[in-house]
């Protein structure tokens, strides 16, 4: 099934305990799109880049199979730049430089080609934009996913509760679902949460997995333990890409597969940390994916 993706196209600059970019790709929908393109191939991408933005990277995507007919180039002006610093823990990350560019007049118009897509994944934006794009669609998405942020929260609530209620699903961390919930409890701000509209909620918790919720039922999954974490950029968006690639793939929307999905995306964060930006995205396979999905399960087989 079709799989549209929404969100940025950008240059990260990042520095961590184990070393320092320049200027590399970056953004939500880029870690999305490329994480799911290990899992299905039609996928659709809308973003805004500037004139600087290199056609090697379009290819890059476009080699992927990836829809490109929806990313607008504006010629005259700079694409989104974000700038950052993680400290020893890798929890904690100060912003040094946010450069909205041609990012502050993004307006997506989505392609004819694309608003028959089934299956959706909203990258962290303005509520307004999202809502924008669900507006555009022909008919309503079998599955909708969004992602945000505290900002918007602080910023956008109105706006930001009137897309919550139009999804199926919302992925936020643990600060932003306390925020949005009025909840220290996760297990009671994901109730809160699903009682704005979305079904599902994800509850994203770094290097201690993910918590997924549907009505009573709960899961966990975990996240891979690894000998060193490189850069965690881009784990929650390529955990996003895992787990909507392999719904698309799939089509199925039991709960069990859901679960699959939330390992399935797990597995693509595992792999996204472990190199600086896209790099491992880029040099893995669909069998490596597998075989990381065999470790998950071997990680937490038991048997009493």
């Amino acid at each position: 099934m079709s799989l549209l993706v929404v969100g940025t196209v950008a240059f990260d600059q990042i520095e961590t305990p184990y070393g320092k970019t320049g200027k590399i790709l970056g953004g939500a929908a880029t870690y999305v799109a490329l994480a799911a393109s290990l899992l299905t191939s039609d996928i659709r991408m809308s973003a805004v880049v500037g004139g600087d933005f290199p056609e090697e990277y379009l290819e890059l995507f476009a080699k992927r199979k990836i829809d490109i007919s929806g990313i607008k180039i504006v010629e005259n002006e700079q694409s989104f730049f974000w700038s950052g610093r993680y400290h020893d823990n890798m929890n904690l990350r100060e912003t040094l430089t946010t450069e909205l560019n041609v990012l502050a007049g993004f307006n997506p118009v989505l392609p004819e080609s694309y608003r028959d897509s089934k299956y959706v994944m909203l990258g962290n934006l303005t509520p307004s934009i999202q809502r924008a794009v669900i507006g555009q669609m022909k008919t309503r998405p079998k599955f909708i996913c969004m992602d945000t942020m505290n900002f918007w929260m602080d910023t956008a609530w109105e706006d930001l509760l009137s897309v919550v209620a139009m999804t199926d699903m919302l992925t936020v961390n643990e600060e932003e679902a306390r925020q949005l919930s009025g909840e220290h409890s996760l297990v009671l701000a994901a109730r809160k949460i699903q009682a704005m509209g979305p079904e599902y909620v994800i509850i994203k918790r770094g290097e201690y997995g993910a918590l997924l919720f549907c009505q009573e039922q709960m899961f966990h999954a975990p996240a891979m333990p690894l000998e060193q974490v490189a850069d965690p950029t881009g784990a929650g968006d390529s955990f996003a890409g895992g787990l909507m690639g392999y719904l698309a793939e799939t089509d199925n929307l039991s709960f069990d597969n859901i679960k699959n999905g939330v390992i399935f995306g797990a597995a693509l964060a595992s792999f996204s940390v472990e190199e600086f930006g896209t790099g491992k995205l880029l040099d893995i396979t669909k069998q490596d994916v597998a075989d990381r999905v065999s470790d998950f399960v071997r990680l937490v087989r038991f048997a009493i």
